[in-house]
């Protein structure tokens, strides 16, 4: 998986290696879906300080893209948070189409039968 990262704030910078690690931990046993990743880290309001640092998951994955977005206090807590919403969106999105599936299929030695209107 290719992880782009970005951040224009010094102390998000900081956190490149950790985010890089952290998100390809997290996506390990779905790396097959998701071949390209960018983690964006922003300070919104500056150095006023308050809850303002954001971390935004972009996953481009086989079917589309899936994009997270985080709000915390400090840097690591937006980041976990934020991948941990990514990775509960692809399992679920995961599950979701594997239930589709076994739905549309009918099951071996059963016939459907068609009603006439």
């Amino acid at each position: 998986m290719q992880v782009i990262f970005e951040s224009r704030h010094p102390g998000g910078a900081e956190l490149r290696e950790v985010a890089i690690e952290r998100l390809r931990f997290a996506m390990r046993r779905l790396s097959w879906l998701v071949p390209r990743a960018r983690v964006q880290l922003a300070d919104i309001n500056g150095p006023r300080g308050g809850t303002d640092k954001q971390c935004q998951i972009e996953l481009k994955t086989n079917t589309g893209t899936v994009v997270i977005s985080s709000l915390a206090a400090d840097w690591r807590s937006a980041l976990d948070t934020a991948i941990q919403r990514a990775a509960r969106v692809l399992v679920r999105g995961l599950q979701r189409q594997r239930k589709q599936g076994r739905r549309s299929k009918p099951a071996a030695g059963t016939q459907l039968l068609a009603l006439d209107q």
